[in-house]
């Protein structure tokens, strides 16, 4: 597979690289990323490679991203139409003003201006709510989305890091209105990180979302640069300051990814990301890069066909606890189909020999 094998966004007309090329790491504003120059780089051997996704944000380095991106496409003009663009509304840019940031009609208008500026361009491919706003109702947070996609300023839009309740009401109130309908929904998804699995990800395949998967690699625990003999240089890294937990459960896994790798002769980061991007689903996974050697080591992930083996052992290793939803599913499928075999499923007679008909009637 290669960065031109493109596929759908979700139930939509939109394709998409596997892999996405996330633009946080570009701009030095926050004490770490790359230069102006370097993430032109980036950007030029993303796109030399086939890739055609770039996500990035208002946000992302103070809105230094966005502008990175807007004079790389200022420089290379016909590069723009092959191009997937997808940017994000509601941080707020401007400190003190609280109609700045959230998804309130005034503050998408104004912000969806200030990226098409930034990024020189007239059109955004894909728009995502960056978070959900608590305090605008989600019909005016659809019908000024609705508005920009007629007026042609976006062509497809999405939510992203929200719960699976709001985006199943965005969904169904947009459906019912005739408004733009979400393609897809962009959350955290890794190896350390499958929470998603419970709600969000079933909700995805249900209402036809593509899912764009971020921190694949756990903001660098599961990129190859740490094990159990260098666990001390964990401390104050970008994983650390994310939250992110280091101990025997990670130590575990990342034996087990450092082991499969070798395995396939690839990186341990190239597998991490292989098992995102074969996830049931999953429509593209962003990668992060702050050189070329990054992204091209995590391109890497789309040379590795992991084995039935390699994927149950991972599984085995990073499945959360069951929380209740599941575990409810679990049992409801057990009463209601007991004693019997369904779409390839057998289930057993939880209370052993069914009672006569007349016992029942």
């Amino acid at each position: 597979m290669s960065l031109d094998a493109y596929v759908s966004l979700g139930r939509t007309g939109l394709f998409v690289s596997p892999f996405a090329l996330g633009t946080m790491t570009f701009g030095e504003d926050w004490g770490w990323g790359a230069d102006d120059a370097t993430s032109a780089t980036i950007l030029s051997r993303y796109l030399e490679m086939g890739g055609n996704f770039i996500d990035t944000a208002n946000g992302y380095t103070f809105g230094h991203a966005e502008k990175i991106i807007g004079d790389y496409l200022g420089q290379h003009k016909a590069e723009r139409e092959r191009l997937v663009i997808a940017t994000k509304f509601g941080t707020s840019m401007h400190p003190g003003d609280p109609n700045a940031g959230g998804a309130s009609s005034k503050s998408i208008i104004r912000a969806c201006e200030q990226s098409l500026r930034r990024l020189q361009t007239d059109y955004i491919d894909l728009y995502w709510m960056h978070f959900p706003d608590p305090y605008t109702p989600i019909e005016e947070t659809l019908r000024t989305l609705e508005q920009l996609v007629s007026s042609g300023k976006v062509r497809y839009i999405g939510f992203s890091d929200s719960p699976a309740w709001k985006v199943a009401q965005a969904q169904t109130i947009a459906t019912l209105r005739g408004w733009t309908p979400l393609a897809g929904i962009q959350l955290e998804y890794s190896l350390l990180e499958r929470s998603v699995e419970t709600e969000l990800i079933p909700m995805a395949q249900e209402l036809g979302l593509g899912v764009v998967a971020w921190s694949p690699l756990a903001n660098g625990m599961l990129s190859g640069k740490y094990n159990r003999n260098n666990a001390g240089n964990v401390a104050g890294s970008r994983a650390t300051q994310f939250g992110v937990p280091f101990g025997e459960h990670e130590f575990a896994l990342i034996d087990a990814l450092t082991d499969i790798a070798n395995r396939h002769e690839t990186n341990v980061a190239a597998i991490a990301l292989a098992w995102v991007r074969a996830r049931a689903g999953v429509s593209s996974t962003l990668l992060g890069a702050r050189t070329v050697a990054h992204l091209d080591a995590n391109i890497k992930a789309l040379e590795v066909q992991l084995k039935v083996e390699d994927i149950q052992m991972l599984d085995n290793l990073s499945t959360p606890p069951l929380t209740f939803i599941p575990k409810v599913a679990g049992l409801a499928d057990l009463l209601m189909y007991h004693g019997t075999s369904v779409n390839g499923q057998t289930r057993p007679a939880w209370w052993g020999a069914p009672p006569s008909a007349a016992a029942i009637y």
